[in-house]
């Protein structure tokens, strides 16, 4: 018996050992523009729902062939073979790659690298971040309340060892018992009810609040941010570092409003509207910004805008 456990021990620990060293990297895409994305890595698709902001964890390849799929069919799609997950070295690293619109032709797309850190262990990305765990299947859509799973184990007499890892969204599980004729029964029942995403209200199916649920800025962190959106000397860079603000938070319509009426030029207003639409925790509100223009025209172009969203 004490050579079985020895051996069983053995077995836990070259099994821990084995997943806590396999290297992985972690891919971060956003889109600058508010575009909507679907990413396919090595032919198969990572997102079923596009995205603006997407992040796959748990890539044990150090390249990858991509390809970028917008939910506006006017836009061609983007291809980039070979794209980094590691550093010049080989070693892993979380990047994060940038698509935006071309100055020169409003229909053609491009990817550019944009940054690389060193994995941390148990990051939490930001709420408005999409995060897909390569190699797990996608869940299906699904509606109503919450998945519950309930295992119940009942152990008749001998030794029983059960070891479960997870390996690059894989799971691996080991249960094991003395061979003595005794054995393990386990029983699972799983009841699944789920909830919307996004906070949906079950009986009128509408969104409640966007952003995840989330809660907008604080009133001083807003205040820092659009004095430091204000400071900025040129509207492009103006325009560049609101988005970069909002990227990262959740905020209200008001909030949305301030940080528009900071633009000079209509078009630059209306593209941030848009731009900020997924990051408006009061999506049903957003007529308000019909305010900040001048022209019905692009009134006109928001307000289509915002339907061809819900």
């Amino acid at each position: 018996m004490n050579r079985k456990n020895t051996l069983l021990v053995m077995l836990m620990i070259s099994t821990l050992s084995f997943a806590q060293f396999v290297p992985i990297g972690h891919l971060n895409i956003f889109s600058e523009d508010g575009d909507r994305f679907t990413l396919i890595l090595n032919g198969e698709v990572i997102n079923d729902v596009p995205q603006t902001n997407l992040r796959v964890e748990d890539l044990n390849q150090p390249y990858y062939n991509a390809k970028i799929r917008f939910e506006d069919k006017t836009l061609l799609d983007v291809s980039k073979n070979n794209l980094m997950i590691t550093d010049p070295d080989g070693i892993f690293m979380d990047v994060t790659y940038k698509i935006r619109r071309d100055k020169n032709n409003r229909t053609k797309m491009k990817m550019n690298y944009f940054s690389a850190i060193p994995v941390v262990p148990d990051f939490i990305p930001p709420s408005n971040v999409h995060v897909i765990h390569y190699g797990q299947p996608i869940a299906p859509p699904v509606r109503g309340g919450v998945s519950q799973t309930t295992t119940t184990t009942t152990q008749v007499g001998g030794t029983n060892v059960g070891v479960g890892v997870n390996i690059g969204g894989v799971n691996m599980g080991i249960s094991i018992n003395d061979g003595i004729g005794n054995g393990v029964v386990t029983q699972t029942t799983t009841t699944t009810t789920t909830n919307h995403s996004n906070n949906i209200d079950v009986h009128h199916d509408e969104p409640i609040r966007g952003c995840g649920g989330n809660s907008c800025m604080t009133p001083g962190n807003f205040n820092a941010a659009l004095a430091t959106i204000k400071n900025q000397s040129f509207e492009d860079t103006r325009l560049k570092t609101a988005k970069q603000v909002i990227t990262a938070n959740c905020l209200n319509v008001d909030q949305i409003i301030q940080i528009a009426n900071t633009f000079s030029f209509e078009d630059n207003k209306l593209d941030f509207a848009k731009y900020a639409y997924d990051f408006c925790i009061e999506p049903r509100n957003y007529f308000k910004l019909n305010g900040i223009f001048s022209f019905s025209s692009n009134v006109d172009e928001l307000s289509d805008y915002v339907q061809s969203r819900q």
